[in-house]
This record gives structure tokens, C-alpha cells and sequence, in this order.
């Protein structure tokens, strides 16, 4: 730590000094690492047609500029509103806010938000700013209903972006950690910064848990299991039933494949698998090879086919089960549907029941998540799996973040970086990354 008795130039000397060493020593180990120094970033790609959704969206607030005038003028006056309100706080009076975050939004939880007239004002500038910016996105004219949520939702990107408590200057918070540790939290911020670099290979990689909280195994993922099945795809994991009476049909898991299975088994407190086992179920679930280039030429069928059906015939020499109850999860549940299409149409009737967590059948309404599925971004991700044979984690992680970017992006960006401090231990966000 800082030596409080030091004098401001000593201080900024010493922070200089260490903030050096610390970017000196990780260029060090960057220039010893082969797979950083190169800066392997091949296919990432830019989102396709944002630009151009912008673009339409400004020629159609062009195209109306009554309308924007409208807008404006409303604009200009709540700002006044707020000006006034301001000065009014200034002289010590009691006045009503004229913009208030939403519901549930964490980020102006301090309370000197509300407390100073200066940090009340900056943020409630946001506010306006924000919703200004947000009710013109959405208003204007567009030619069709992906180019609106397109618009709609990478606005909503920068609006958050932007938000005063991503920033030190701005954030009452982060000034008070900084005036009290003399600017360590800086200095330890910067180092999470450069980790994280080097974490994601050259590419901004944040780190949303302890790492070295969690060890599959240990604490984490600890359910007695034994892998009974393998095929170049996946892994078949027995659960034997913890009770004395037992179900005879068992019960088959089939998770998604872009991430790990244990989220159904993270620890005893919250996991599913000791919840089932406890209740006299035999558990088999699918643990999913992490594909490379190997696997670049494996289709939707190849999964099911050496995925739950491998499973229900390696079950069935296992323990001889004549009928199965199956659940699916996300996109396992997607396969799980798929794969119950095709029994029915080979009279194959094995399976008793079938229960979906959080799965995904109808595809045409896709939600948040149809703002990436256009031909242009599919063309994109396609070439780029033609190259690599597989869709790297960092994009799928990426997009999946940007869906709830105030708690999984800039809540950590304020965290680990603003404020200097380490990220709490969190099972599921382990299980995330």
C-alpha cells in the first residue's frame, strides 16, 4: 500500500512507476506466450448491417423533421426542468426528481446519487439523455422489423456504455475508493485489465467470478458418478439414487453442447442431479466433447444420433431400461424435440416422457436474440466456421453478455477495474465462463 505521509507528487511518481512495471511485465510474458503475441483474433467479425441500420434510422428522422423538432423541443424542456430543479436543491429545497432510474436497475444504488446535487444531476442528465435517445431509435420509420430491434438494441448497447458510473470522474463510488486508497484501486484495476488481456488472448476477456474459488470435483460438480458410455462426441455419466426404494425407468439429461452439463450439478445446495438421485431417480446425463476442427463436418443429425440416441441404447445394455423419461436443456431440450420427430416416425416409442428446461422449439419468434440472425451475420459466422471448422467461445459469450450488459459487462467493468476488486465467487458464473 501507499504511504498515506507522502506528497502528492511522490505519490503520482509511485503509481507511474508501478502502473509501468506492471504493463513492462505483461508485454514480458505476452512476448513469451506464442498464441498472444500473434494476436490470434481470426473471425471476429463485425456484426453485419449495423451501420446501415443506423444510417436508415437517421434518414427517416430526416425525413420527418417536424417530428424531430417535437422531439427536441421535449427534450430541451425537460432539461430545463432539470436545471431548475438543480438550482432549487442548490438553495436547499425539497424538489421531486424529474427522471428516476427504472425499477431493479442497480447501478445509482449509492446513495450519493440522490444525497449530492452534483452526482443527482449527472445522473438523472443520463436519464434524459438516455430515454431521448432510446424513444427516437424506436419512433422512427424503418422499412421492416429487423432493422427497428436492430437499431433498438445496439442503441441500447451505447446508452448503457455511456452510463456515468462506468466512468471514475463520474462515479461517487469510485472516487471515494480512490481518494481513500490514494489511487490503488487504479493500480489494481489496470493489473485486472492487463489479466484479462492476456486471458483472452490479446482480446478483452473479463472475468466475472474467482477462478480459483471452484475445482470441478472438489466443490463444485461433486455428485459420485461414473462414465458408463463414449463415442467421439460425448461422454454418458451414471448417477445411482441415493434411497433405499428406487424408480425403475431412469431419468436422461441432455444438456446443451456450448457449454458444460454441470450447471445441473454445480454444488449439493443447488444441484439438480443430488435433487433427483435423493428421490430414488438413476440419473444418466450427456457430457458433450468441447469440439475442434475435428469435428468440423458434424451436423445437427450426428448429434443426435451419437447423443440421445447412443445414450438410450448404451442405458439400455447398461441396465437393460426398456423406457426412458428424458429432459432436454436450452438447446439440448432444441435436440431432445428434434430427436423425439424422429422416433415417432420409426414407431421407436422408448421414451415415456420428456420434460424441456428453457428450450427453445419455435424459432420465429427468437426474441433479443433475433437482432443476430439476419443472412448478412449468418454468411459471416458461417465463413468463419469454414475457416476455424467451429464457433469460438469468445463470440458466442460475447453476444450472450451483451444481452444483460449492465449485470455481465459494465458491473465488472466498475468492479474489477474502477474499484480494484476481485470478483465475487459465483458458482454459476464459473460454470458461464
Amino acid at each position: 500500500m501507499t504511504d498515506h505521509n507522502q506528497t502528492p507528487l511522490d505519490w503520482s511518481k509511485e503509481l507511474t512507476e508501478r502502473t509501468q512495471k506492471v504493463v513492462q511485465e505483461f508485454w514480458a510474458r505476452t512476448a513469451q506466450d506464442s498464441k498472444v503475441a500473434p494476436r490470434q483474433i481470426a473471425g471476429q467479425f463485425d456484426p453485419g448491417g449495423i451501420g446501415r441500420a443506423f444510417m436508415e434510422m437517421t434518414q427517416a428522422m430526416m425525413a420527418n423533421p417536424a417530428k424531430m423538432f417535437e422531439s427536441q423541443m421535449e427534450f430541451w424542456q425537460n432539461y430545463m426542468q432539470l436545471w431548475e430543479a438543480t438550482s432549487r436543491r442548490m438553495l436547499g429545497q425539497e424538489v421531486e426528481p424529474v427522471a428516476v432510474p427504472a425499477k431493479g436497475d442497480k447501478r445509482f444504488k449509492d446513495q450519493q446519487w440522490s444525497k449530492s446535487f452534483v452526482f443527482d444531476y449527472i445522473k438523472q442528465s443520463y436519464l434524459l439523455t438516455a430515454e431521448w435517445l432510446m424513444h427516437n431509435a424506436r419512433d422512427a420509420a424503418y422499412a421492416d422489423k429487423h432493422t427497428r430491434e436492430k437499431v433498438d438494441f445496439y442503441m441500447r448497447q451505447y446508452v448503457d456504455a455511456m452510463a456515468p458510473t462506468n466512468f471514475v470522474a463520474t462515479n461517487p463510488t469510485v472516487l471515494k475508493e480512490t481518494i481513500d486508497t490514494r489511487g490503488e484501486n487504479l493500480l489494481r484495476g489496470l493489473k485486472h485489465l492487463l489479466e484479462d488481456l492476456e486471458a483472452g488472448h490479446g482480446t478483452l476477456k473479463i472475468k466475472q467470478t474467482d477462478p480459483a474459488a471452484f475445482e470441478v470435483g472438489r466443490n463444485i460438480a461433486v455428485s459420485p458418478g461414473k462414465v458408463v458410455y463414449r463415442n467421439q462426441m460425448m461422454e454418458l455419466i451414471c448417477y445411482e439414487p441415493l434411497t433405499e426404494k428406487q424408480h425403475e425407468v431412469p431419468l436422461v439429461i441432455i444438456p446443451p453442447w456450448i457449454n458444460k452439463y454441470y450447471i445441473l450439478d454445480l454444488q449439493p445446495r443447488n444441484s439438480f442431479v443430488k435433487f433427483a438421485n435423493g428421490r430414488g431417480h438413476t440419473v444418466y446425463v450427456v457430457s458433450w466433447v468441447n469440439p475442434h476442427e475435428e469435428l468440423a463436418n458434424a451436423t445437427f443429425e450426428d448429434y443426435m444420433r451419437e447423443g440421445p440416441l447412443a445414450a438410450l441404447d448404451a442405458i439400455a445394455e447398461d441396465i437393460g431400461a426398456t423406457e426412458f423419461n428424458m429432459i432436454g436443456y436450452c438447446l439440448g431440450g432444441t435436440l431432445l424435440a428434434s430427436t423425439l420427430g424422429h422416433m415417432a416416425a420409426i414407431d421407436d416409442n422408448r421414451v415415456k416422457s420428456a420434460t424441456f428446461f428453457a428450450s427453445f422449439l419455435d424459432f420465429s419468434m427468437p426474441g433479443e436474440m433475433g437482432v443476430f440472425i439476419d443472412e448478412e451475420q449468418i454468411k459471416a459466422i458461417e465463413e468463419m466456421m469454414e475457416r476455424k471448422g467451429y464457433l469460438d467461445s469468445a463470440q458466442m459469450a460475447a453476444t450472450f453478455n451483451m444481452l444483460r450488459s449492465n449485470d455481465l459487462i459494465w458491473s465488472f467493468v466498475v468492479n474489477n477495474y474502477l474499484m480494484g476488486k476481485e470478483p465475487f465467487p459465483f458458482d454459476l458464473l464459473y460454470w458461464n465462463s
